[in-house]
């Protein structure tokens, strides 16, 4: 059974923090399509869209550290008008939250939340200096604390090295999340990291997660560079999800064609999060 998320970048751009992975860091000039706040009736055209194509996760994200008042009010407006109009499950992707406000999203129809590591606890200070590791684990804490699913990855090929992937998992491990994505860093020109990851070590990771977890593992952002048009290796290796359309600044798979390649390889897709 096969899992398909859609994903929104509902602001874009302008962020503070200086991650080297991150084109939405404003410390990097990558030229993204950048904007405060994506229209509500934009949302959920594209919410409708992803539904229709069989998604049964729509992730609402926003670039920045994470929430203040002003960003968390838009968010639950936006999730309510979506829970009026469309039956699906949403994620909230808005970087360290509080227990506080992550009851607020809740009350506003998030089911999910998603805050990935990135990387090991030892590796992070490599990629990122404006916070720390331990706020995004103590965002992950807080998030099983009010009751919401966790989802929990991190991105593979930022020059960790194989003992950092070892120690995400393993910090993975604690949290216990309900899905986990595995996203392969995709490259700029304009930012300091460059790929350090091939096929058969994507394709290893993703049997050793499935060796530890019972958790969704979700092929994420960077599988069509990693895999080119032999993505499907990846859920014959263990993988059970995949991000289908656009990601937050770079061009996804054509929906029709991710659909039509699952329907020759006789995955059978899922009706809702449940299977």
């Amino acid at each position: 059974m096969i899992y398909l998320c859609a994903i929104s970048n509902i602001s874009s751009g302008n962020c503070g923090e200086d991650c080297k992975f991150c084109t939405q860091s404003a410390h990097y000039n990558t030229n993204i399509n950048t904007y405060k706040q994506k229209s509500i009736d934009e949302i959920i055209i594209e919410t409708k869209k992803a539904k229709q194509n069989k998604a049964v996760g729509f992730c609402l994200v926003t670039s920045g550290k994470g929430l203040n008042d002003k960003k968390l009010e838009y968010i639950c407006e936006v999730a309510f008008s979506i829970k009026k109009e469309v039956d699906i499950s949403l994620i909230g992707c808005n970087g360290t939250a509080s227990k506080e406000q992550l009851k607020e999203l809740k009350k506003a129809g998030i089911e999910n939340y998603n805050h990935n590591l990135e990387t090991s606890k030892e590796f992070y200070p490599n990629i990122c200096s404006t916070h720390t590791w331990e706020e995004r684990f103590q965002t992950c804490l807080n998030v099983k604390e009010v009751g919401l699913n966790l989802c929990v990855g991190g991105i593979l090929g930022l020059g960790e090295s194989e003992k950092d992937r070892y120690s995400m998992l393993e910090s993975i491990k604690e949290l216990n999340p309900m899905s986990i994505p595995l996203n392969f860093y995709i490259p700029n020109k304009n930012l300091p990291i460059k790929n350090n990851l091939t096929k058969n070590k994507a394709l290893f990771w993703i049997k050793e997660y499935r060796k530890h977890f019972n958790s969704m593992i979700m092929l994420a952002g960077g599988r069509e560079l990693i895999f080119k048009d032999n993505w499907i290796e990846g859920l014959h290796a263990g993988a059970n999800s995949i991000v289908i359309g656009d990601y937050l600044t770079t061009k996804g798979e054509k929906i029709d064609k991710d659909l039509k390649i699952l329907k020759q390889s006789n995955f059978q897709i899922a009706k809702d999060c449940n299977g």
